[in-house]
């Protein structure tokens, strides 16, 4: 039985990409640089910002130009993180059931640590976390399993009582290398043949289905 759910944010909780999107393009104006569509951030995002601000810049960019477009970045999206972001639909309401079902919940992202906090306690003022943690200094991203082993450890469960759920290849290489169940999700950032590729033992279509199925698997 599933004591615990670690859900991915970007993508998964949260739909980030239109400020995500808009802020990066800002800064890539700023430099001159060409802009891109909504839908290529689908595929820039996921990896952590670093990897959103290399996928974006021209190819050929040098370093220094590059690091200094991410140094521009951050408070510009500090200051506009909120805009448009809001949960996906159906997601608070299945957290409130998790959580009345005594199921744990917690949340392990690559959005910078620091970004990460002011908008789980915005969005999810009555959610009762045991743990969100993002990005941090001397702490690998995912697909490395250090934040969600971070994570396991806090809650003192057993890994065959933990599922991570998530929205990309990403997520799913996470799990596995927790030695994780896994569950992908198609509201998020990416698709089924993504998700199916990178092994998902899951993939559900809406936020209810979560809940389905660790009723009707006894997951």
């Amino acid at each position: 039985m599933t004591k615990l759910i670690i859900f991915d944010l970007d993508g998964t909780l949260l739909d980030t990409l239109q400020d995500l999107a808009d802020c990066t393009n800002f800064i890539l104006r700023k430099y001159g640089f060409p802009e891109h569509p909504l839908d290529s951030y689908k595929y820039f995002v996921g990896n952590g910002i670093p990897v959103l601000i290399h996928k974006a810049v021209p190819e050929g960019t040098s370093k220094e130009v590059e690091e200094s477009v991410l140094a521009d970045f951050l408070p510009y999206y500090d200051l506009h993180k909120a805009d448009l972001t809001a949960p996906y639909q159906g997601i608070v309401d299945l957290l409130e059931q998790l959580h009345q079902q005594q199921i744990l919940i917690a949340v392990a992202s690559n959005k910078i640590h620091d970004a990460m906090a002011p908008l789980m306690k915005y969005y999810f003022p009555s959610i009762p976390f045991l743990a969100t943690l993002g990005n941090r200094v001397g702490v690998p991203p995912k697909p490395n399993p250090a934040i969600v082993e971070e994570i396991i450890g806090l809650s003192g469960f057993n890994k065959d009582e933990i599922l991570y759920v998530g929205d990309t290849k990403v997520d799913m290489d996470t799990a596995q290398n927790a030695g994780l169940r896994a569950v992908g999700v198609l509201w998020g950032f990416r698709d089924r043949e993504e998700l199916e590729g990178a092994s998902a033992e899951y993939i559900i279509q809406n936020p209810g289905e979560l809940l389905d199925l660790l009723t009707r698997n006894s997951y």
